[in-house]
């Protein structure tokens, strides 16, 4: 390995030791996919005192060791290898290194371990890049694991994994190979490649979630010893020689058959040299793990069910070819992703402190992991899963709440992930006048909805359309992405031979390329990708025109929570939804829609504060008619979101057409006559709602509402984000210590009690993308060119006020006794 790379890799190391803070229950390890995705369980715990795990908790076979023939020792650093050596053999010793602990940021999880009686000091460094500004890096399915070593004794490293990571049947017969190096000019390192997969595939079909279909790749330096064989045999071989015999055990059989592992071993020389001054030697190993599928997806598009490729297809013409770039490119791969976490970590502080840095960090990679890439160099599509919930395809109110980790990470993403929906609505394949819920039952399978029978969430889901698509509009016109390194290093690789119609969005480095580089500029790319979808916003708009002032009995996001009527926050969505239309309408030149719709928002907004508000002014309720309840706000955060809270220079004519197809008719009246505010929705219920959360606080964060002590991760970030800085840090506090205490036992919950252990409260969501909403802040303080926090400055002018919650609601409940609010059909 070339000096520059081990000093990039020890540069790492060093400086992710103090990086971290907060212990969570589980780390990720290696996490880019839906399928490839393995996690540190127990992670407060030794690595050595349990498997890892696929996201849902079942155990993964995967072990990682150390030999120090100086001492005859092997000791455990990864998985449960002990289990299956001998605890009374003359030929070695079994004891355990001492753990230094996990430290993490956006990309990596760091394993430090040292050797008792030695100055060895091993690290796992497991990277799972994210590349904001290269797409066909992020969209490559692997992984690397960079064991570091250090010390002047010489000692070996053990890795291996078995047949559990290619299926979730674990009486499925595999089959396996080594893939030796061939003699390519373009390879900087030649390598041995494990080939892992089903002996019969079963396209686009899970078990317990997992693809069983694809393969596994586990890839090593060609000076890197191998045996694939029984476990038992193989981890006993390592502990007496410290090697393996690069032998190949060709019977195939099922997973746990005479269980068959494939391992690698590599021997580390720092004993070399020992008369030397620099007796103390640094080396290092790659090894990475990729799972291919190719297709990836089946995706009812507009030219009917299409089996979708994956997006490195279409530069690679093998998964060899990949995988032998992808490795490669690791000291690119590497930079990348450490200045996307160092940029991350500093907006992340600045925006909160060292506990957001932290969270923010944790959440990134579980982000990624509900994603697949397909499309083609010119048209990218990201698929998503609805992780541990239902499995759905495509679910929008999955992507809403993750959707402002894309707008700060690279905002194309998010427009990569809403196009799948919007083509398929576009080529009339859903019949229903409201946005689908989701695009398939279950990924990977993208057969849409033709009966409309899909989960009923109309008003959500068309609110949150409208709110991305704007958001999203927004963000290209204003190119308010932080500043991620946007061009390739000296040293790294070209892609190698151009596709015969070479694509305009990768340059030849594999970096994305501008607006500006092919030929156009954000504010026409933002207009065109608007107006390409204009029809749909319109007849969202139009379905909540007609229903989201008094929302009828129907889910929301929430949906654990059960169907209600006339909810609050809900309505504030579609209301603010509508006003998102004004805004898509005035980008294209649609003036008349523009006021139109504008018109029709203003009007339902101060109908809604009239239904929605305590009558003390002190909280929003749950629903219009529902007295002594409360709800979490955090609907609210688009109005912010998308500048609406900012003052309006030219207020708007007031007049307001009546719309004669709907049932829910445009307001007129007594309110018509009153001047505009200068703001969409008031600066006082930005700090009535402040002052709420303040006071109904739990050990563990901000429930939802007042229906139970359960809370929802994401949606306190949306809530947090438009308070006081005050406020927001009791917040965040509160978020921490539950992260730090929580007896959840999966990647992080975004669902979970506030009191008691911190724990699942009967419904058990874990490794889901929706933890994207925890970059609420990051996404707001980059909108309406970075005004958009400052505009909520006047919240911190002052302290919270103390409100005694009790009374508050009470009183609220005794006053409705002796009157009633006429509200229509309420």
């Amino acid at each position: 390995m070339k000096l520059c790379l081990l000093t990039a890799v020890a540069a790492l190391a060093a400086a992710l030791a103090d990086a971290s803070t907060l212990t969570p229950p589980v780390l990720p390890l290696i996490v880019r996919n839906p399928y490839l995705s393995i996690w540190l369980p127990r992670a407060r715990d030794a690595p050595w005192k349990n498997w890892p795990m696929f996201w849902r908790g079942e155990t993964v076979g995967f072990a990682i060791m150390a030999s120090v023939p100086h001492s005859r020792t092997v000791y455990p650093l990864l998985g449960r290898p002990q289990d299956f050596l001998s605890q009374h053999s003359s030929a070695y010793n079994i004891s355990f290194p001492q753990y230094g602990g996990a430290t993490f940021d956006a990309s990596t999880t760091n394993l430090t371990y040292s050797i008792p009686d030695s100055d060895i000091k091993i690290t796992l460094s497991f990277l799972s890049p994210i590349t904001p500004t290269s797409t066909l890096r992020q969209a490559l399915p692997a992984n690397y694991l960079t064991c570091f070593v250090e010390g002047s004794v010489d000692m070996s490293l053990y890795l291996d994994v078995n047949g559990e990571w290619v299926s979730g049947d674990r009486g499925s017969k595999i089959q396996w190979e080594l893939r030796e190096p061939v003699a390519r000019q373009s390879a900087d390192t030649r390598l041995n490649t494990w080939r892992i997969g089903r002996a019969q595939e079963q396209l686009f079909t899970e078990v317990a979630d997992r693809a069983e279909w694809g393969t596994l790749h586990v890839s090593a330096p060609d000076d890197a010893e191998y045996q694939a064989g029984e476990s038992r045999r193989t981890r006993r071989m390592f502990a007496e020689s410290g090697s393996l015999r690069n032998e190949i055990d060709d019977s195939y059989r099922g997973i746990f058959e005479e269980e068959p592992i494939f391992a690698f071993s590599k021997t580390f020389g720092l004993g070399q040299n020992s008369t030397s001054r620099l007796r103390h030697r640094h080396e290092s190993i790659v090894f990475t793990f990729a799972l291919t599928q190719n297709p990836v997806v089946q995706f009812a598009s507009a030219r009917g069910l299409t089996l979708m490729r994956p997006l490195w297809a279409s530069h690679f013409p093998t998964a060899e070819e990949m995988i032998q770039y992808h490795y490669d490119d690791y000291k690119t791969a590497l930079f990348l992703a450490r200045n996307y976490s160092d940029q991350l970590a500093r907006d992340a502080y600045a925006s909160g402190s060292k506990n957001y840095q932290d969270i923010a960090a944790l959440s990134a990679r579980q982000v990624i992991g509900g994603t697949q890439f397909s499309g083609t160099p010119d048209s990218p599509i990201l698929f998503l899963k609805e992780i541990s919930s239902n499995g759905n395809f495509q679910t929008v109110d999955i992507i809403y709440p993750a959707f402002p980790f894309f707008l700060y990470t690279n905002p194309q993403w998010l427009a990569y992930l809403l196009e799948p929906l919007l083509e398929h609505q576009l080529s009339g394949q859903y019949p229903n006048d409201y946005s689908m819920h989701d695009l398939g039952a279950h990924f990977p399978n993208a057969t849409g909805h033709g009966d409309g029978g899909d989960e009923y969430m109309p008003v959500e889901e068309c609110g949150n359309m409208l709110i991305m698509g704007l958001a999203l509009a927004n963000a290209l016109r204003d190119g308010s992405q932080p500043a991620f390194t946007a061009n390739a290093f000296p040293w790294t690789r070209l892609l190698g031979p151009r596709p015969e119609k070479s694509p305009l969005s990768v340059d030849a480095y594999g970096m994305d390329s501008t607006h500006g580089d092919m030929g156009s500029t954000s504010e026409k790319a933002a207009v065109s990708w608007l107006r390409h979808s204009y029809k749909l916003w319109k007849k969202w708009t139009g379905y909540l025109v007609r229903e989201s002032l008094i929302p009828s009995n129907q889910l929301c996001t929430d949906d654990f929570a059960g169907w209600l009527a006339n909810q609050t926050n809900l309505a504030l969505k579609g209301i603010i939804g509508i006003k998102a239309m004004s805004g898509i309408a005035e980008m294209v030149g649609e003036d008349n829609d523009a006021k139109h719709y504008g018109r029709i928002a203003d009007e339902y907004v101060e109908k809604w504060q009239e239904y929605g508000l305590s009558r003390d002014k002190t909280h929003a309720k749950l629903a219009y008619t529902w007295y002594g309840s409360w709800t979490t706000l955090y609907n609210i955060f688009a109005d912010a979101l998308l500048c609406f809270h900012l003052p309006d220079e030219s207020p708007p004519h007031r007049g307001l057409d009546r719309l004669s197809s709907s049932h829910q008719a445009p307001l007129n009246g007594v309110h018509a006559a009153k001047s505009k505010s200068k703001k969409f929705i008031p600066d006082w219920i930005y700090q009535m709602q402040s002052d709420w959360y303040h006071n109904v606080l739990q050990r563990y964060g901000l429930p939802l509402d007042s229906r139970h002590l359960y809370t929802k991760s994401d949606w306190e970030f949306f809530a947090a984000a438009v308070a006081s800085k005050k406020v927001r840090t009791e917040i965040l506090q509160h978020v921490a210590v539950w992260v730090n205490e929580t007896a959840t036992d999966r990647p992080l919950t975004d669902l979970y009690d506030t009191e008691g252990d911190g724990g699942f409260p009967g419904i058990n969501f874990m490794a889901r993308p929706v933890v994207g909403g925890h970059f609420a802040f990051l996404a707001l303080e980059r909108a309406c060119h970075g005004k958009a926090a400052d505009g909520l400055m006047y919240l911190d002018s002052r302290g919270p006020a103390e409100i005694d919650v009790e009374q508050v609601l009470v009183a609220d409940m005794v006053e409705n006794q002796s009157e009633s609010l006429d509200i229509g059909e309420l």
